[in-house]
């Protein structure tokens, strides 16, 4: 179709149809002349636009019923046509908008949504057609009925209406109706142009709000987008009729109209002082419902519009509408942890654009009632806290926080209100209550060096808490950004000041007070804290210094430092005298107004230890976080905080020490070294001098020794030169006081002797490998050795001696001496089996020190105290290990005390003393053997046979009792123990092996048969070693004692892992056992039963086993063949032999089915 481009073509074009629909309003006619108007370009339209629009108003205006598709066809036309062009003239203006009003008015019957449809779309499309000058003369006093009609009509849309796009389009066209779009058709008002469309619209605002409350708190099943443009209407025109500038404008009096205008002028408002107060109250109601609603909207867009309201309200009428925004700060607070990240982002900008423009500080309305909210909520805080969950609590806590952050450098206000902060510290004190009834966090203990720390520790860290009123970490979280906040933006002397008040007034605060002022330093150092404004003025390093150094003070007075924490008696002796109950006022004073103060209470419960070791863990950590603050000018306070921090290290209860380590680790980095090692081997000489004083005074500062053992356990052997004298005074000390001190001491002395093992343990090692190394190059090496006469007869005494071993000939039991070789008359050193006289090097001398008074303790009364003489005992042999000219004497000293721990003691006391005799036996070797195959082996072998019936019988809890456990022990070491002794070397005599056809009566009923199955075919084949007659000797064999042992546990009855540790040991037996006197042919025993043709199963595996021990220990005479000439034993052999065979048994048996 062509395009009528002149006014003369298109009016050609458009008259027929315009004369048609003038004669007939039909929706046929209306079609046909919207059909011609696609034909006409705008320009051309422009010049004939009221040419085309009478007809079309004629066609609403017609006389008689309405029709509705005539009207709907008529209102789209003329929307079509104002799309493209412009109306210029006024009072078109006025008069199309009033006919299209007229089309909405309430009728006879009710219009069809497509029509309000279309109405609305062509009022909005009317609006923008007009140009700036025609839209403003729509805003005069003579049209304010107009204005009125429409907005009532396009109110009731909103509000009434079910269909949501007809509500939206309504709300969006009542928008442009009040000249708050954002189109590019209408430009900016000017100021007077501003203030003249506000005093008209405020005679509309009471009914605009009303309704507009109503669109956004009805139903929730209309959606969102009628909730997102109501309150975006809402706050665009109540920030234009309640905008601070323009009510500042408003003259005192009421501007006179002409007299035609006299009836306008009662409909018109006067924004003064009074209206202004009494809209703004009612507007508080509408804002408070709508906040209640929409902050909770399931929807995030709607959410997202209550922060726009809140930041437009907050901007334009910050003064006038001040006591709405108790509501809407809340409201714009409390979204800042909204699930939409959308939300949240644009609460985060608006907070802190009104942090920037100093919206808040530069209004001492808004200050004043943030005041009000911020001690209104502190005080229901507690109340709150207690029936919501946690995402109630951080939404309460979160708008805490959100109040703070608004005030910034306006919270001075807050604190200088006594109410105002009594109320707050009293809120935190009840939130952050902890939960002190855990009995693990009393239970939990270290236990010798646990704890000690590698080269690369990492940063300390705060304990995880346990609060009585939350469980989530982010409640705790928003706790800590609360006293960061004060502790940044308020007066730091008043605050520690008032929470130092609260930590001496009661016991019931003082964890929760302590908390709070780590946290107020923290804050007040700019460390760890989230603010929306910088502070005026920012704390100096002195103020931090003066104030860090009272708190410290505070925390290391020994009132609220040493607590009980630990019903263990040697701790509760220390925490006795010189300090109060925890459950009392503390009263500082320092040492000397605490000193001689006898606690009122000698057993603390559960929760009170637990109280004190919580309040213990939190001053470490303020330790900690004075450390991080100052930085390197903590240096100057490490005098103060050093040796109390290292002595919590050596805490026996575990969180206390974890704690302080981490602290030690804080102070460490802060002062700038490298490690905690580095801490203390710079401050050792400090240390070292508290320590001896400490020493020197045990009974007011018992707790020097905890500084020496965490000393000890985190430093190197450069330490050891500057502690020497400090162990030399703790042995004094030790033989002065060891009826009281004893158990503290040898925690000292285990520390040391577990860093001697540490620092030199491994240096002694490959020092003894070089040196058997040499000798074997030497002893080993090709060429021509010159043999001397010396050599010869050396030789020959240590074979007559060996042989006299052999054959039984020992001596005297009660000759100690005699257990040793006669010297030879002036004897040549040997590098190889002596050691050269030489001065002990100072680790060593120690070892021998700390070893000679563990020999006196090890008779104590107490157990506790054996025990732990016992464990240095044990590292004193490892220390001493290469040095066996002074390791021997002191084993000779040590055993009489030591053979009675393993004879007549506490079961316990046994098994630690059987644990050092594997290690004696380990460090001393061969020179054990007469001793321990004369004092103690009998005594062991006789009671584990005791006990066998018992444990045979016993049921399954049996695995649990301390019997059980050192028979365990005992089954599991005394093989290697005889390996390690050499005891197939040390024959205290030869007899008999047992009766083989005894044997099945020792096992259970499942394993007699396979056991008979397997005797038959020995029997059968004439191994007459099997059952020999009985020696001339009367005494048995160290070996077979122990066989014999084997033999009764490896029995089916017995525990499982008794039968283990039997097998174990009848292992080691066998290899001790096989380069000596076996003449065995292992091809000789069968693999079936002779008569029966029965497979004996597994149990000749040890044929290969035997092939390759003798193929690698026995003597290189026996692999050729030529054997020893008839002075062997077979017997000897043949008991290892029996116990791979019974073990094998056993396995038959369990697969049998047997118990």
């Amino acid at each position: 179709m062509a395009v009528f481009d002149t006014p003369r073509d298109a009016f050609g074009a458009l008259r027929p149809a315009c004369v048609q629909l003038t004669r007939v309003q039909t929706a046929e006619n209306v079609w046909r002349l919207a059909a011609r108007l696609a034909a006409v370009s705008g320009p051309a339209l422009q010049e004939l636009q009221e040419y085309v629009l009478f007809p079309l108003r004629f066609a609403l205006r017609a006389p008689g019923p309405r029709r509705e598709r005539v009207v709907e066809s008529a209102v789209r036309c003329i929307t079509s046509v104002l799309a493209v062009t412009a109306v210029r003239r006024p009072e078109l203006l006025q008069e199309l908008l009033s006919e299209l009003c007229a089309c909405l008015s309430p009728g006879p019957a009710a219009l069809a949504e497509d029509v309000k449809l279309a109405v609305t779309e062509a009022l909005h499309t009317l609006l923008h057609s007009a140009s700036g000058d025609v839209i403003l003369s729509l805003y005069q006093p003579c049209t304010l009925p107009l204005l009125g009609y429409a907005v009532s009509l396009l109110l009731r849309l909103a509000e009434r209406e079910r269909a949501k796009q007809l509500k939206v389009s309504a709300l969006n066209c009542l928008q442009v109706l009040v000249l708050q779009c954002d189109c590019q058709e209408h430009r900016p008002l000017g100021d007077d142009e501003a203030q003249r469309c506000g005093d008209l619209f405020a005679s509309f605002l009471p009914g605009i709000s009303i309704s507009l409350s109503r669109v956004v708190t009805g139903d929730i099943k209309q959606g969102h987008k009628p909730a997102v443009a109501a309150i975006r209407l809402f706050y665009l025109i109540v920030g234009l009729v309640m905008a601070d500038a323009q009510l500042a404008r408003v003259p005192k009096s009421k501007e006179k109209l002409p007299e035609k205008q006299s009836r306008i002028s009662e409909v018109i408002v006067h924004r003064g002082p009074d209206w202004s107060k009494s809209t703004a109250e009612k507007l508080s109601l509408l804002l408070c419902k709508m906040v209640e609603f929409s902050s909770v909207h399931p929807h995030w867009k709607v959410r997202l519009e209550l922060v726009e309201l809140v930041h437009h309200l907050l901007r334009n009428c910050s003064h006038s509408l001040a006591s709405s925004f108790t509501h809407l700060l809340k409201a714009l607070v409390g979204l800042v942890n909204d699930d939409s990240s959308e939300v949240q982002s644009r609460c985060n900008e608006v907070l802190q654009g009104i942090a920037e423009q100093r919206i808040i500080a530069q209004s001492r309305a808004l200050a004043d009632v943030l005041s009000e909210n911020l001690h209104s909520l502190a005080t229901a805080l507690p109340r709150l806290m207690s029936p919501q969950d946690d995402t109630g609590k951080v939404s309460t806590l979160s708008l805490l926080l959100g109040y703070l952050k608004l005030l910034g450098p306006k919270i001075n206000i807050v604190l200088n209100s006594t109410s105002h902060l009594r109320r707050l510290s009293k809120a935190l004190m009840q939130v952050l209550e902890l939960d002190v009834t855990d009995v693990k966090i009393v239970e939990d203990r270290r236990w010798g060096c646990e704890g000690s720390l590698q080269p690369g520790v990492p940063k300390g860290r705060c304990q995880r808490k346990y609060f009585r009123f939350f469980t989530e970490e982010k409640v705790f979280q928003l706790l800590q950004q609360v006293c960061r906040v004060l502790g940044y933006y308020g007066n730091l002397y008043l605050l520690v000041d008032h929470f130092m008040g609260l930590y001496s007034e009661s016991a019931m605060y003082r964890k929760q007070a302590a908390m709070v002022l780590n946290e107020l330093i923290t804050g007040a150092a700019g460390v760890g804290v989230d603010v929306l404004q910088e502070r005026e003025v920012s704390p100096n390093m002195d103020d931090l210094k003066g104030s860090i150094t009272s708190i410290l003070d505070e925390y290391t007075d020994q009132a609220n430092w040493y607590l009980i924490t630990s019903i263990d008696t040697e701790e509760v002796s220390h925490e006795q005298h010189p300090v109060h109950h925890a459950g009392l006022p503390a009263r500082p004073g320092g040492m000397c107004s605490t000193i001689l103060l006898p606690s009122p209470e000698l057993h603390a419960t559960t929760r009170t230890m637990n109280s004190n070791i919580w309040q213990m863990c939190i001053q470490l950590e303020g330790v900690g976080c004075f450390a991080a603050v100052l930085g390197k000018e903590f240096r100057l306070l490490l005098l103060a905080a050093l040796y109390p921090v290292l002595e919590k290290a050596g805490d026996k209860t575990l969180l206390i020490s974890e704690t302080a380590l981490g602290t030690l680790a804080d102070m460490s980095e802060a002062c700038g070294y490298g490690s905690v090692q580095c801490l203390i081997n710079d401050n050792s000489d400090y240390l070292v001098n508290g320590i001896s004083l400490g020493l020197r005074q045990l009974a007011q500062q018992p707790r020097a020794s905890r500084v020496l053992d965490t000393m000890l356990r985190h430093s190197d052997a450069s330490l050891l030169p500057l502690v020497e004298d400090v162990i030399q005074d703790v042995l004094s000390t030790l033989d002065q006081c060891y009826n009281s001190q004893a158990s503290t001491f040898l925690g000292v002395l285990h520390s040391l002797m577990t860093a001697l093992v540490q620092w030199f343990g491994s240096s002694c090692s490959e020092e003894q490998q070089q040196q058997s190394t040499e000798c074997q190059i030497r002893t080993s090496s090709p060429g021509p050795q010159a043999v001397t006469t010396r050599d010869m007869e050396q030789f020959f005494l240590n074979y007559v001696r060996q042989k006299q071993i052999a054959e039984g000939d020992v001596p005297d039991s009660g000759d100690e001496e005699a257990d040793e070789v006669p010297p030879l008359a002036k004897p040549e050193p040997n590098n190889c089996e002596t050691e050269e006289e030489a001065p002990l090097p100072s680790h060593a001398q120690l070892a021998k020190d700390v070893l000679g008074r563990c020999i006196h303790l090890l008779s104590d009364g107490s157990l506790h105290v054996r025990l732990k003489v016992l464990d240095v005992l044990e590292l004193c042999v490892t220390v001493l290990h290469p040095h066996r000219n002074h390791l021997l004497p002191m084993a000779h000293r040590v055993w009489p005390a030591l053979v009675a721990r393993l004879i007549s003691d506490d079961p316990l006391a046994v098994l630690r003393a059987f644990k050092v005799l594997c290690t004696l036996a380990q460090k001393c070797g061969d020179f054990l053997r007469p001793r321990f195959s004369r004092d103690i082996l009998p005594k062991l072998t006789s009671s584990l046979l005791n006990q066998a019936p018992a444990s045979a019988r016993a049921g399954p809890v049996y695995s649990h009792t301390l019997a059980f456990k050192l028979q365990l022990a005992v089954l599991q070491g005394l093989g290697p123990l005889c390996e390690k002794l050499d005891m197939g070397e040390y024959q205290g005599g030869t007899g008999c092996v047992r009766s083989l056809p005894d044997l099945p009566l020792l096992l259970s009923a499942p394993l007699t048969e396979p056991a008979q199955l397997l005797l038959s075919p020995l029997l059968l084949h004439g191994i007459d070693f099997l059952i020999s007659p009985a020696s001339s000797h009367s005494g048995e064999s160290d070996l077979n004692k122990v066989t014999d042992v084997c033999l009764i546990y490896l029995s089916a009855k017995q525990p499982r892992k008794l039968q283990e540790a039997a097998q174990s040991d009848s292992s080691c037996l066998a290899l001790s056992a096989l380069p000596y006197g076996l003449r065995i042919v292992p091809e000789q025993l069968p693999s079936t039963h002779p008569e029966l043709q029965k497979p004996l199963g597994p149990a000749l595996c040890w044929q290969q086993c035997a092939h390759a021990a003798v193929a690698k220990q026995a003597p290189a005479a026996w692999r050729a063949g030529v054997g020893l000439a008839g002075g062997a034993n077979p017997a000897h052999g043949a008991r290892p032999v029996l116990l791979c065979l019974v073990r094998e048994l056993q396995e038959q048996g369990r697969g049998a089915g047997a118990p």
